[in-house]
Parts: structure tokens; sequence; C-alpha cells
């Protein structure tokens, strides 16, 4: 199950049972600073896909350093692990958001409508590039 996490969202999507593809699956609403993680969700979607690890986002400047985002993201592999006893990867995510923009530009996405599946699309690329960076 891949993971993009921000403050406010994550996206999520999930490979298909031979790991070989990622499909988006929803975008998930939380509010980081109220604790409120979206963890009752993905409780709901541990049960019905049955995943066997999460892949979570990792935001890296450019130059490669770690900021606080990245800190965030880690903190919530921490607390998933705790919470359902599945291992949590990391995978770069530079410039997902970005190339998830211009999937949904080129795909002709109006600009009010980006906002609805830019962070489950960006949770596919980082899965996908998982997937891909991982296969035997």
């Amino acid at each position: 199950m891949g993971l993009d996490v921000g403050s406010k969202t994550v996206g999520v999507a999930l490979s298909d049972p031979l790991g070989i593809t990622a499909q988006p699956v929803e975008t998930i609403k939380i509010d980081e600073d109220a604790g409120n993680l979206g963890f009752d969700r993905l409780a709901e979607l541990l049960a019905q896909y049955k995943p066997t690890k999460f892949v979570l986002g990792l935001p890296k400047h450019m130059n490669n350093d770690e900021g606080v985002r990245a800190e965030a993201s880690r903190d919530y592999g921490r607390k998933l692990t705790e919470k359902f006893g599945l291992p949590v990867d990391f995978q770069d995510e530079r410039l997902t958001t970005m190339q998830a923009e211009k999937v949904l530009i080129d795909g002709g996405t109006r600009r009010k409508d980006r906002k609805k599946y830019i962070d489950k699309l960006a949770a596919v690329l980082i899965l996908q590039n998982y997937l891909d960076a991982n296969r035997f």
C-alpha cells in the first residue's frame, strides 16, 4: 500500500497481486495538528485489501537533505507500524507531485478538479517507483 502523506490528506494506492503496477484508491482527509491521522479509514482499507507493507513517500530536498516534512513522514511510518504491525519502507518522492500535476494537465483535468486527484496520483507514482526499483 503506497501512501502520500501530507498534513491535510493521505493519498492511497495499491499494487496488483504480482507487485507490477500501482493503482489509485482514494484520498483520506486527515488533520495532522489535531492528531487525526486517518487510521480508522486505513484499518478498513487494510481489512479489505490485506497489503503486506506500507510504502511511504519521503519528501527530500533537491540536495538530498531531509527537512520537517520528511521527519513527519518518518513519524507517521513509526505510528503505522505501532498501530498495524506492518513494515514500512520509504520511497524518495521528490518531484512526484509535479509529475502528478503534469499527468492531470496532460489528461485535460480542469484546475479546480486537480486537487481531488493529485494526492492519490502522487501515491501511485510513489508506489510505482518503489515497485520498479525493487523488482527482482
